[in-house]
């Protein structure tokens, strides 16, 4: 009887002992969360700094600016391709076409067409010889 009671005892003490552990686990695990709870929070906290910084910097005005300053380049580098492409304004095709009329409405001299009858056959152009390429050795 006194073996029983002694082994019942024992049981209890081992149960409250394992719940004793796992409340310590589990404490550990809640400890463990709440350290990186914190640096979540920390990194955020810093992040929050400096956006507020940066928005010191840069205002929404500046943005704009360099939005239309962007915007503004684009479309004079857009302009430069079109020159450099050859696209021409209807000015300038004007301005071309009156050139031409221009030109077309001179009297031009050219040079006389000649009289005798072109040769019918052409000489043949001797071939030139190739050489032959030397042939690549490999170093020992």
């Amino acid at each position: 009887m006194l073996l029983l009671k002694k082994k019942r005892y024992q049981e209890q003490l081992l149960d409250k002992t394992e719940n004793q552990i796992s409340n310590l686990e589990r404490m550990v695990q809640d400890i463990e969360f709440t350290q990186i709870e914190m640096k979540v929070i920390e990194g955020l906290k810093i992040g929050n700094e400096c956006l507020n910084k940066m928005h010191q910097v840069m205002s929404i005005e500046e943005v704009e600016r360099i939005i239309g300053e962007t915007q503004d380049a684009v479309e004079y580098q857009r302009q430069i391709d079109e020159l450099l492409a050859g696209s021409l304004t209807e000015e300038d095709e004007d301005a071309i076409l009156e050139e031409l009329n221009a030109i077309t409405q001179e009297q031009l001299e050219l040079p006389e067409v000649p009289s005798e009858p072109l040769p019918e056959k052409i000489p043949e152009v001797s071939p030139i010889k190739n050489r032959p390429k030397p042939e690549l050795v490999a170093a020992s």
